[in-house]
């Protein structure tokens, strides 16, 4: 159970023993072992998916976060998650401090959250589409580069069980859903 309550479909697949599926709601409200921040590379936390959780988390996440930076564009760090249902926050940085982005640190990015869940043991992880708010990545690109990148952790690691692509619009959440599809037949 996600924890969400905004009646959307779930949709889900299985593989290699892992649940992948997309919910829309709201990242900070998820119940996961591990939320990802959509973060920058100095990992403080402004508005988005960031401004989210530290409301939510309280300031004490950010105040973490920043003590472990800055790190690499497309790497990611794990902090305490405050007041949220979670228990981790990873920060994954998709962006410098420009907050400009591409595909390939959308794609590091994803790769570096998920191998830091599994670090973790993590058994659940709920990831943002990475990049496509602030950062202004087009959300259909996105899509495909992090379920591609969730089906390659999924067949190489037993941590996280589960993935949640948590999109905050219903489109976003469309969009996933179709990337989920195309791989799933």
């Amino acid at each position: 159970m996600t924890g969400l309550t905004d009646g959307s479909e779930t949709r889900k697949i299985t593989t290699s023993g892992v649940e992948i599926e997309t919910v829309r709601g709201d990242i900070a409200e998820v119940q996961a072992d591990a939320i990802v921040n959509a973060a920058n590379s100095e990992l403080w936390m402004g508005s988005g998916v960031a401004g989210a959780i530290k409301r939510k988390g309280g300031a004490s996440i950010e105040r973490e976060a920043i003590s472990l930076g800055p790190i690499k564009i497309g790497e990611a760090v794990a902090t305490s998650a405050g007041a949220l249902k979670a228990k981790w926050v990873i920060h994954a940085a998709a962006m410098g401090p420009d907050l400009r982005t591409d595909s390939e640190k959308i794609g590091s990015a994803t790769k570096s959250a998920l191998r830091v869940a599994g670090e973790l043991r993590a058994e659940s992880i709920a990831l943002p589409s990475l990049g496509t708010g602030v950062g202004g990545f087009p959300v259909d690109k996105a899509a495909g580069i992090m379920v591609k990148r969730a089906l390659d952790h999924a067949s190489k690691s037993a941590f996280p069980r589960r993935i949640i692509f948590v999109l905050f619009t219903e489109e976003a959440k469309r969009v996933f859903d179709t990337a989920l599809a195309k791989v799933a037949r």
